[in-house]
């Protein structure tokens, strides 16, 4: 797993019960401004982030390092690949709203996706 600037990248995910309010307002503002540039609250209920990478290489190994930490941290965002970029989308499923770890894993998003892409294959025999 990658690191990256944000002290919330080093946490863990923490499971939510169903009974955890949804981060909002200046609770939520404030996670907001530990994540790296591009992070936004989306209606209160979302964070969502584009990255852009140089081809769909880049971008389909960005998606798969990050399915990993996912994986990990038994978080889940949605990841919507195209050529050259991912749009990440991060919620809380079962309070249909924000928590901490929300942040948590964009923080661990923005680590992968600085991390270096694999190299491409070589040519066949």
């Amino acid at each position: 797993m990658a690191e990256t600037g944000s002290p919330l990248a080093a946490r863990r995910c923490v499971p939510c019960r169903g009974d955890t309010p949804p981060l909002r307002g200046e609770p939520a503002a404030a996670l907001l401004a530990q994540l790296g540039p591009g992070w936004q609250i989306v209606d209160e209920h979302h964070l969502e982030k584009e990255f852009r990478f140089k081809d769909f290489r880049e971008a389909l190994a960005f998606v798969n390092r990050l399915a990993e930490v996912a994986e990990q941290e038994f978080h889940h965002p949605d990841l919507h690949l195209a050529w050259g970029r991912v749009r990440v989308e991060i919620w809380t499923h079962k309070i249909r709203g924000l928590t901490e770890s929300d942040f948590v894993m964009a923080a661990k998003a923005d680590g992968e996706a600085t991390a270096s892409p694999p190299s491409p294959p070589r040519g066949g025999a």
